[in-house]
């Protein structure tokens, strides 16, 4: 239940949030419905103003998002999928030269120690990151800034770099007739019944999992067709992109100062590693390049999940890889950190 403060603060981000979809879309900026109300948040955000969205809201809108990507899969794209292992193996290869290049830009050129450069060279999983350094004894701060900077970012550039090198799909998009309210209510309790045994399972984006989960298997089946009705798909888009927003909220400006410019460097870097090998993989296994730009994004799952069915994207093959990445980097990072990653941190 939101509390009269917390209720009070979501209203206006998700003002602030609707303006800047409101505006991107007249200025007809790529995927207006996420980049608009990230830019808005983020910039109210920094100028003092408290914003933020309810762990249920949030945790509603992810499961959507999941629901949405399941109503893409149908029988040819399952076909199409035998082609993806190489696509599979390359995106775990990029993931490790994504962040030991990250990672040798923030402690060699940056100078930050080893542990808080390894945490900030991570290509993704947030929030994972964040619980990992709290227990570390890293620069925590810089972290969040330098992972949040990458968030952002990739969520401004990427849809840009696709409309700038017309690789928007150019076939006609499949519209799916919307779920009735009934197979709509039905499949989302479903789904948040599957994300919570995830949740239990430790799985990463466990409730859009459930959703993809839930709404694969009913379209796959014959249980259920349509897809997800606008009136509730852009509300849930415009609350994503305030969510990526938030996480400059009650951040100082000199904070952020200290770490935008090393976050924006490493951004760049993996930006083009990102892009090369995308371009390289959509050569080979010949899926369109916009999706494997998106799929090999180092941004956030639900994020890029959201942008693929915006920019009408292969969202099996994206959400795929991007589940990979996740569960990849789970492993990898304590790995990496070795005897770092099991050292308290005592700061205060």
């Amino acid at each position: 239940m939101i509390i009269k403060p917390e209720f009070h603060t979501f209203a206006l981000t998700a003002l602030v949030g609707s303006m800047g979809a409101l505006l991107a879309s007249l200025l007809h900026v790529p995927a207006p419905f996420l980049s608009g109300p990230a830019l808005a948040v983020t910039i109210t955000g920094l100028a003092g103003v408290k914003l933020g969205i309810p762990a249920f809201i949030r945790n509603a809108c992810f499961v959507v998002v999941g629901i949405s990507m399941g109503t893409s899969v149908t029988p040819s794209v399952i076909d199409a999928a035998k082609t993806w292992p190489l696509s599979f193996v390359v995106v775990l290869a990029a993931v490790v030269i994504m962040l030991y290049v990250a990672y040798w830009i923030l402690h060699y050129g940056f100078g930050y120690d080893r542990t808080t450069a390894m945490l900030g060279a991570s290509p993704g999983h947030l929030s994972y990151i964040i619980s990992l350094g709290a227990e570390t004894k890293s620069d925590l701060a810089t972290v969040s800034i330098v992972q949040s900077v990458r968030v952002l970012a990739l969520t401004l550039s990427v849809p840009l770099i696709v409309e700038y090198f017309d690789l928007v799909s150019t076939e006609p998009l499949m519209t799916n007739p919307p779920m009735g309210l009934l197979t709509l209510a039905l499949t989302i309790a479903a789904s948040l019944l599957t994300g919570w045994l995830f949740l239990r399972w430790r799985f990463p984006a466990a409730l859009l999992l459930g959703g993809v989960a839930v709404s694969i298997g009913t379209h796959i089946t014959g249980l259920t067709e349509g897809g997800v009705p606008t009136w509730l798909s852009l509300p849930v888009y415009v609350l994503i992109g305030c969510l990526i927003g938030t996480r400059f909220s009650n951040v100082s400006l000199m904070e952020v100062r200290k770490g935008f410019l090393a976050g924006f460097v490493v951004t760049i870097a993996v930006m083009v590693i990102a892009g090369s090998i995308a371009w390289m993989i959509s050569s080979v296994t010949g899926v369109p390049l916009n999706a494997v730009m998106i799929a090999y994004a180092p941004g956030g799952l639900e994020t890029m999940a959201a942008m693929a069915v915006m920019m009408h994207a292969d969202t099996a093959y994206v959400g795929s890889h991007h589940v990979i990445r996740l569960m990849f980097l789970s492993v990898l990072m304590p790995l990496v950190m070795g005897k770092d990653a099991r050292k308290p941190n005592d700061k205060t």
